[in-house]
């Protein structure tokens, strides 16, 4: 069976020399703590890495789709959908993509000498399932904030910048319940509809059919759909899909992601229907509204 350690179709990755990275440890607004290499895998089947002797830095893997397995002190855990782990630096291990199921991953490898502190007591999967507190978008966004000022890492204001941004996004893991503990759309003076709406732009990455929205709010898909069109006029799926599009939209705007990789992003997996239904909606292909855009 083959075996790939990076080389993806749609993946994303950056590093930055380890020369650099060691003159840059020296300060310690960055040495505390810092980013040493940082990607997006989508899909990746016959993905696998083992470090035989373990490695100087901390990894996380963060798996939004699919299913992946590692290793490490001798046992071996499957890690799926919505769950993450870290895996320790010094410490021998192995992971890799299901074969019949293979995982999308956002990933990073950091350092410093406050990286322990982030560390979990036991190296097991941990779940952050999306719901109408999870704040997820807000935990992407600022993935592709360190992933945007690290790959101006050569400059050293963006690689201080990054390292402070990884503060909060390891904080967003490690302290689950304090970065959940703000207002979002759960009391009842919020509309249903409202509440519906964010944990769609929760899930905005994902696939979800109408039965699995109302299984979540325990109603009838039936029931759940008369009572979302009832409020906003429109159905729940239709609803759905055009918010992909708008965050089309802001990803064709504000990045030079590929819109293949927009469209992976999205939950399409196939690029040509991604372009219909955008085209269906905003009246011009992306590509036209990238060149419209820009």
């Amino acid at each position: 069976m083959a075996k790939i350690k990076e080389g993806f179709k749609g993946e994303r990755l950056i590093s930055l020399p380890e020369d650099l990275l060691n003159t840059y440890s020296k300060d310690p607004l960055i040495g505390n703590l810092y980013v040493r290499k940082i990607g997006f895998f989508p899909r990746v089947k016959f993905h696998y890495v083992q470090k035989e002797e373990g490695c100087d830095y901390t990894m996380l893997i963060y798996c939004t789709e699919g299913k992946g397995w590692y290793k490490i002190y001798g046992k071996t855990y499957v890690i799926e959908k919505n769950q993450y782990i870290m895996l320790p630096p010094y410490v021998p291990y192995s992971f890799g993509a299901d074969d019949t199921d293979p995982w999308t991953i956002y990933w990073l490898h950091f350092r410093g000498e406050l990286s322990s502190s982030f560390l979990p007591d036991k190296y097991i999967p941990k779940p952050l399932l999306p719901n109408e507190h999870s704040r997820l978008q807000e935990r992407f966004h600022l993935f592709e904030e360190i992933y945007s000022c690290f790959s101006m890492g050569y400059i050293k204001e963006y690689m201080v910048y990054s390292s402070m941004c990884l503060y909060m996004f390891l904080a967003s893991f490690t302290y689950l319940e304090q970065y959940r503990h703000i207002t979002t759309p759960t009391h009842k003076e919020y509309p249903f509809s409202s509440r519906v709406i964010y944990y769609m732009e929760e899930n905005i990455q994902q696939n979800l059919s109408l039965e699995q929205f109302a299984s979540y709010f325990k109603y009838s898909p039936s029931h759940f759909s008369m009572l979302f069109m009832k409020e906003t006029g429109v159905s729940p799926i239709n609803y759905f899909i055009r918010l992909k599009i708008q965050k089309a939209c802001q990803y064709i705007e504000l990045t030079n992601l590929k819109l293949n990789e927009i469209a992976l992003k999205l939950g399409f997996e196939e690029p040509a229907y991604f372009s219909r239904i955008f085209t269906k909606i905003m009246g011009i292909s992306p590509s036209q509204y990238r060149k419209k855009e820009a």
